[in-house]
This record gives structure tokens, C-alpha cells and sequence, in this order.
């Protein structure tokens, strides 16, 4: 049956009606290329934090990886990683978009802006991995395993849970059983987090982190302001990963940006106050850290979740940060110099715990029961059996072929002159030794 043409004509939209949605998705756009540049910037944080917290011959190697990651990254994603993750899904990953062909059916502007959103996010996974494995992993070997995760790890685990953003009209099963991930505690950090601590037990410790004994020393970082200095880049620039998902200018992004300010906050005061307790100083390491974890945490849940369940989240990652590190160094024996398996890893699978207890609308502590929360452990439990299991076996494998870890000579001088032959501080001395 034909619509009359008065119908056709009242259903159209008015002039006004369709400058006012043009505009909105220019808005929209141009809002989540600002969110995407300043998680870009992220990498310069990141480079920094690791940097200072190690030492000045490792210098221009952790330069190196941070700028290749996102470098080598972003062709493994734009090739393959992106299809794999947003494609129309046959249940488990993507198959189109490879390369970004059928873009223009696919969404035409929309896409090009969600592709660079989403890259710079791919990014910040691979990174993560770079800081647990530091002053010890050869570089030809980090170059294939970040590339290997943008390309693959990632996006097969960002298809389960944020599958239907592309707008291929397919859902993740993860999706379709109502995990909530809003910004990627899970996604992008425990993921992350999970092949960090992966990498570090195949890798193993540097030279002289245990004694004899089997107990840790201390093996302190080289330039704490320029690792103060990074953090204070994250932190900027988690204003644009947590609001920015939201992808659009309207709505619920400056109350992101509050929640998320309070849970880094919260976040700092706790680990300060915890390290203060347990090393009877208040340590700078530990401070930096707790605010990480705190953004860390608060970024699943951040839309869903009021302000002071905000101040609680990021209250109870500061915490977890200070002993979970201390546990990883002292019981398990796993060397971490940053720590980022105790911010990424640890701390990402508690806040994609906390939103099924603190979620206004689903969490059991505001009433609603337990399948959030029953939901949002099964999300965590699979990224660990995903990320853990193919990083062993990753790791693994590059040690067995390649090489994974670079000879004790190299590590002794430094891995800025045995992998790179430059330094970064020439002109200075450099201590060599363990």
C-alpha cells in the first residue's frame, strides 16, 4: 500500500529538524577527535611514568617501544584489529571492515572519527605490557608482541564486549548478557594488565632484583619528577578517555569527568595513607600509582555510578594498588618496575567488579541483586582466562624462537647501548651496574 503524499510530507524532517541533527553530528565528531587526541597524548604519559621509574641506561629503549607500539599498532588495527572488532560479527569476531573497505556504507565520517577513537585505545592496551616487561626484553621480540595484540588479543576480547559501537548491527555475547565496560577497565586495562603479568612471569626477574635470600631489593628509578610528570599526562588525559566515550557532545560527559576526577583523587589519598601505614613513609611511588589506579578503576563503571560511589571505588584501588604490589614483589616473586600489573590488572578487574555493586540501576548494593554482579565477574574471569592464556603462550613462544630477553651483558650496560648504540643522557654519567 502507497503512503499518502501528505504522510510522506509530515514524516519528513523539517529544515531546522535536519541542521539541528547535521549540526549535532559535527558536534559529535569534532568532540571525539578532542577525547582521541588527548588519549594520544597518553602515550607520552606512559612513556614518561616508565621511564622515570627506571633506569637512566634504559632510557632511550623504553622511548623506542612506547613510540613503536602506537606506531606498529595502528597499522595491525587499522588492517585487521578494527574489522575483528566492530565488523558485522559472525558470534565471536568481526568479519568486515578489514582495512576499513565498505566504510562509506558502513558510516561514511562517523567511521573515520570512531576508527582514530578507537585506535588510540588499541594502543593504550599494548602499552601497558611495555612497563612489566622493562630493562630486559629485546626489542625486536616487544615490536612482534605489541603488534600481535593490536592486531588480534584485543580486538577479539573488544568484539565480545563493545562489538555493536561500530553500528554493524551485531552485538558481542558479552553485550548481549549485559556486561558493562563503559571505558575499558576490562577491555583495554585488564587486558593489558593480564598479558603484563604474563610477560613477567615467562621473562623473569632483572639482574640483582632478588638476593640470594630470595627477598626483593630495590632497584629505584632514575627521574621520579619525570614519572610525576607522566602521571599528571594521564590523568589530563583520561578526560578524554573516560567522557570521551561517550562520543557525543551532548550528555553525560561532564559528569564522567566528575566522577572520574573523584576516583583518581580518592584513589591518591588512599595509597598515600596505606604506604604511609605499611613503609612508615609516605611513598612517592606509591602515591603516583594510587591515582592511576584509581582511573584505572573508575573507568567501567563511570557512568553508572554516583559521585561518592565514585570516591569509594577509587578509595578502595588506592588500597588495593599498595598491597598488591607489595604481594607481587614479595610473595610471588614476579618483578614489575612500574607496577603496572598491580594498576592495570588488579585494579581493572576491581572496578569492572564495582559497577555490579555500586551501579544505580543494577548494583546489589542499591537493591538490585546479584546478576550484575554475577555478569560483570564473568567478564573479568573470561579477559583473564583470554589475555593470561595467550600471553603465556605468546611469551612462550617468542622465548623459544627469537628470544625474549636479552643477554646479561646487555642488561649490565644498558639496553640503550647494547639494542640502540646511543644514550639518552650523553654527556652524563650512567651507572651501569645492577
Amino acid at each position: 500500500m502507497s503512503v499518502p503524499a501528505w504522510a510522506e510530507e509530515a514524516a519528513a524532517p523539517s529544515p531546522i529538524d535536519a541542521l539541528k541533527a547535521e549540526l549535532q553530528g559535527n558536534i559529535n565528531i569534532v568532540w571525539t577527535l578532542v577525547a582521541a587526541f588527548l588519549v594520544f597524548f597518553m602515550q607520552a604519559g606512559f612513556a614518561m611514568v616508565e621511564t622515570g621509574f627506571t633506569r637512566a641506561k634504559n632510557s632511550v629503549n623504553i622511548l623506542m617501544k612506547n613510540a613503536y607500539d602506537f606506531a606498529i599498532g595502528t597499522l595491525a588495527f587499522f588492517f585487521i584489529g578494527f574489522g575483528l572488532m566492530f565488523g558485522k560479527s559472525n558470534g565471536l569476531f568481526g568479519t568486515t571492515l578489514f582495512g576499513l573497505s565498505g566504510i562509506e556504507q558502513a558510516g561514511g565520517d562517523w567511521m573515520w572519527t570512531f576508527l582514530i577513537f578507537q585506535t588510540v585505545f588499541a594502543a593504550t592496551a599494548a602499552t601497558i605490557v611495555s612497563g612489566a616487561m622493562a630493562e630486559r626484553t629485546k626489542f625486536v621480540s616487544y615490536l612482534i608482541y605489541s603488534g600481535i595484540i593490536s592486531l588480534f588479543i584485543y580486538p577479539i576480547f573488544g568484539s565480545w564486549a563493545w562489538g555493536s559501537l561500530g553500528g554493524q548491527g551485531t552485538s558481542g555475547w558479552l553485550e548481549k548478557l549485559g556486561f558493562h565496560d563503559f571505558a575499558g577497565s576490562t577491555v583495554v586495562h585488564s587486558i593489558g594488565g593480564w598479558l603484563a603479568l604474563a610477560g613477567a612471569i615467562v621473562l623473569g626477574p632483572r639482574i640483582g632484583k632478588y638476593g640470594p635470600d630470595g627477598k626483593p631489593r630495590a632497584i629505584p628509578g632514575h627521574n621520579i619528577p619525570l614519572a610525576a610528570l607522566g602521571v599528571f599526562i594521564l590523568w589530563f588525559g583520561w578526560f578524554g578517555f573516560n567522557p570521551g566515550s561517550t562520543t557525543s557532545g551532548v550528555g553525560l560527559a561532564g559528569y564522567i569527568a566528575v566522577t572520574t576526577n573523584l576516583g583518581a583523587a580518592a584513589g591518591a589519598v588512599t595509597a598515600l595513607v596505606t604506604s604511609w601505614i605499611l613503609l612508615k613513609k609516605p611513598d612517592v611511588g606509591m602515591a603516583l600509582n594510587g591515582i592511576l589506579a584509581g582511573l584505572v578503576a573508575i573507568t567501567a563503571p563511570c557512568d553508572g555510578v554516583s559521585p561518592i560511589g565514585a570516591v569509594i571505588i577509587g578509595g578502595v584501588a588506592g588500597v588495593l594498588v599498595v598491597l598488591s604490589v607489595l604481594f607481587i614483589d614479595f610473595v610471588l616473586k614476579i618483578d614489575d618496575p612500574v607496577g603496572a600489573v598491580s594498576v592495570h590488572c588488579v585494579c581493572g578487574v576491581w572496578g569492572t567488579i564495582s559497577y555490579g555493586l555500586f551501579s544505580l540501576t543494577s548494583g546489589l548494593f542499591y537493591g538490585h541483586g546479584f546478576k550484575q554482579l554475577g555478569t560483570q565477574l564473568l567478564g573479568a574471569g573470561t579477559a583473564a582466562a583470554w589475555a593470561f592464556g595467550l600471553g603465556l603462550i605468546l611469551f612462550f613462544s617468542l622465548r623459544k624462537t627469537i628470544g625474549l630477553r636479552v643477554t646479561d651483558d646487555e642488561q649490565l650496560k644498558g639496553l640503550d647501548i647494547g639494542e640502540h648504540g646511543n644514550e639518552a643522557y650523553a654527556g652524563f654519567q650512567v651507572f651501569t651496574t645492577a
